[in-house]
């Protein structure tokens, strides 16, 4: 995938298929440490053992509809390739937590890429799911809780729709306010 963002909204479609109605996306951008780091935690049905160590195959998924499943072993190789790893954690009933990192200048990682649009969409999209977003970098921490946005929206008595636009003006001011990487 040409952007991480993309990987994000792979990882968070497959928490949400899973049953999950918390997902965690907390991202660590320190180019003081030379670091990337890209975590997603859910809630949902979690993995087996033996899934969770054979989900970087290519050949492994549990789809029904296809016989492949590349988003995390393509992710995996990006980390790879910008000198990180890929690593997942998941307990059955539980849920999965999935952890790239990878070197913030090397010139084999992908941009961000929008991650203000994939959040957005993700919340917009799946309002029964409780996101949290959490970006921290040298400059400081932006965090972004759907619930709080449903509970403001609710006070105002306006719809995803109207509000969209003005929380993506907020998610993407308090990223800039940190000093994140837009794309």
């Amino acid at each position: 995938m040409r952007e991480l963002s993309l990987n994000i909204l792979d990882i968070v479609m497959n928490s949400i298929e899973a049953g999950a109605t918390r997902v965690i996306t907390a991202i660590v951008e320190s180019p003081s440490r030379n670091l990337l780091q890209i975590a997603v935690r859910d809630n949902g049905r979690g993995m087996s053992d033996e899934l969770a160590r054979s989900v970087l195959d290519p050949f492994v998924t549990t789809r029904t509809t296809r016989a492949v499943g590349m988003g995390l072993p393509l992710f995996r190789q990006t980390a790879l390739l910008a000198g990180g790893d890929l690593r997942i954690d998941s307990q059955i009933g539980k849920g999965t937590t999935v952890i790239a990192f990878m070197q913030l200048h090397n010139l084999n990682r992908p941009p961000l890429g929008n991650i203000v649009d994939t959040m957005m969409n993700l919340m917009t999209a799946s309002p029964n799911v409780h996101f949290f977003y959490a970006h921290l970098t040298d400059g400081g921490r932006f965090c972004f809780d759907s619930f709080r946005l449903f509970s403001i929206m609710a006070e105002h008595d306006c719809s995803i729709y109207e509000a969209a636009d003005r929380a993506r003006q907020n998610f993407e001011n308090g990223l800039r306010r940190i000093g994140a990487r837009l794309f």
